[in-house]
């Protein structure tokens, strides 16, 4: 299973963009997707995730800005992301794996099997 994901770019604070990660898997409408990010220096932290069933969990430094979705007619989860801030500035990976993970679960990369390359998102003041 290949991840991919993109979308990301130089935005300015308040702005919005929308991440993509589509997949190879002929199994994508079971996986678990996630995204997570990481700032130079910093530890990868989780962001969003989204389960086969639709159902989602999100940081709270992120909830209420951001929105993941997923259509599997197309392989692909969205990460759309409002008011942006310059703290939001990272290197944003999306992950999966192909099971349901208790919601306790989501939020540590080490239960995600399969990762994407990353995108850049630089928010600007």
């Amino acid at each position: 299973v290949q991840l991919q994901a993109s979308g990301g770019g130089l935005v300015q604070v308040g702005g919005s963009l929308r991440l993509s990660c589509a997949s190879s898997g002929r199994t994508f409408s079971t996986y678990t997707v996630g995204w997570f990010r990481q700032a130079p220096g910093k530890e990868r932290e989780f962001v969003a995730a989204v389960r086969s069933d639709y159902s989602t969990r999100y940081a709270d430094s992120v909830r209420g800005r951001f929105t993941i979705s997923r259509r599997n007619a197309e392989n692909t989860v969205y990460l759309q992301m409002n008011s942006l801030k310059p703290e939001d500035t990272a290197v944003y990976y999306c992950a999966g794996n192909g099971y349901r993970m208790i919601t306790s679960a989501l939020t540590d990369p080490g239960n995600y099997n399969y990762w994407g390359q990353g995108t850049l998102v630089t928010v600007s003041s």
